[in-house]
């Protein structure tokens, strides 16, 4: 009784919070935007998803640097603050979640970020039933050169709610040499559903190893979309999946260029632990240059249906580029059915010239046949982001 009465007493708190914050909003954001960011920088995170102070997100978080800005609480249901704050004010909270996703002496890496005495990052956690219909918004953005930014943050998803969460790291163009690790846990109920769009926008020698670990219970849906069109000099990417629960599904949808001088690894794990999971795992890159690497491993330990589908596109004549695809299936149970395919080619003069019959320009036939290769038509981003990525599309279409 008294547990509940705690609980109640928090949702309270959180609610009484909350409409604070949506009566202060729009002059929050307008301060942000006029004094905390230039135009370009406003400009620069549109560019990657977050569109600051508009009417389409619900709910904002900028850890910029080595300090979080505009941390907004909104909407009955719906709690978004600092994962140093949740740490305080929830004594559940370390127990159930903080590194039960992902171990925290998995490798150096993470070891590093456990060992963070005030954790960066955010905690976002939606009530049993509530739904968020806007997305939120959260962007990981770095100003200074030299620096390493390490992130933590948390999502939990309790039953029967829904969110979806836009994500957009990337760097100020001064900064030309950094080090980005983010840690990311999602923990997804029963019947909820969580879809994830993460944007990377990185330029010079940066260094990305980001990592995640998701957690899915009974008829849980976990939907990740991440796009990468102008990549860091090396990213390193490798999810865990948990499908723990009865009818729980994952579906990863990766879109990528790798220009020269990059090197991007891409792999992913699937771990189908329950009856009627379902996985579904879909690379697609283009190589103007770089090192890409594609990977995805499926393991069904009970009956499941999975596939994985890993496909390259390379365009670069000067024999520096290079793709490697391997998907990867184990199966550990007689009911387990799970595919995979790869493949890599480059674009075909037949389609080109087809088009270019119908009166396209071959740079613009060209540009046409990478889109609709790589996939990455994801609505609700923002009229800046999808300017962003014609703009990369074109010119991988000029390389090849």
């Amino acid at each position: 009784m008294e547990e509940k009465n705690k609980a109640n007493e928090n949702r309270s708190r959180v609610r009484d919070f909350a409409q604070d914050s949506v009566t202060q909003k729009d002059d929050h954001i307008k301060r942000i935007d006029n004094e905390r960011f230039k135009k370009s920088e406003i400009a620069a995170l549109a560019a990657s998803g977050i569109l600051l102070g508009s009417e389409k997100r619900a709910a904002t978080i900028v850890v910029c640097d080595h300090q979080l800005i505009c941390p907004l609480y909104e909407l009955d249901g719906f709690e978004m603050l600092p994962i140093s704050d949740a740490l305080i004010r929830y004594s559940w909270f370390r127990e159930r979640y903080f590194f039960n996703a992902i171990p925290s002496d998995l490798n150096d890496i993470v070891a590093n970020c456990a060992n963070e005495k005030n954790p960066l990052g955010f905690f976002i956690r939606v009530h049993q039933g509530a739904k968020v219909e806007m997305p939120c918004q959260a962007a990981m953005y770095m100003t200074k050169n030299h620096i390493s930014q390490i992130v933590h943050n948390i999502v939990v998803l309790e039953e029967g709610s829904e969110l979806k969460l836009i994500s957009g790291c990337l760097n100020h163009p001064r900064v030309i040499n950094g080090l980005h690790l983010a840690l990311e846990e999602h923990y997804i109920g029963k019947n909820a559903r969580l879809v994830s769009t993460m944007v990377h926008t990185w330029s010079g020698e940066m260094r990305v190893y980001p990592h995640s670990g998701t957690i899915v219970e009974g008829g849980g849906q976990f939907e990740s979309n991440y796009i990468s069109f102008s990549p860091a000099e090396h990213i390193v990417s490798n999810p865990q999946t948990w499908l723990n629960g009865k009818g729980a599904s994952a579906k990863y949808t990766t879109a990528i260029i790798a220009i020269p001088g990059s090197k991007i690894e891409t792999d992913g794990t699937v771990y189908l632990n329950a009856e009627n999971t379902s996985a579904e795992l879909s690379h697609r890159g283009v190589c103007t240059g770089g090192i890409m690497h594609q990977g995805g491993l499926l393991i069904g330990a009970a009956p499941c249906k999975a596939h994985v589908d890993c496909a390259g596109m390379l365009l670069d004549s000067g024999g520096k580029g290079i793709i490697e695809s391997v998907p990867g299936l184990c199966s550990r149970h007689a009911d387990a059915r799970m595919s995979h395919e790869a493949s890599i080619g480059k674009i075909s003069p037949d389609q080109v010239e087809y088009l270019m019959s119908r009166g396209m320009e071959e740079h613009e036939a060209v540009s046409m046949l990478i889109r609709g290769f790589l996939g990455a038509d994801i609505k609700g981003l923002g009229d800046e982001l999808d300017a962003r990525i014609e703009e990369m599309i074109e010119i991988a279409g000029h390389g090849c």
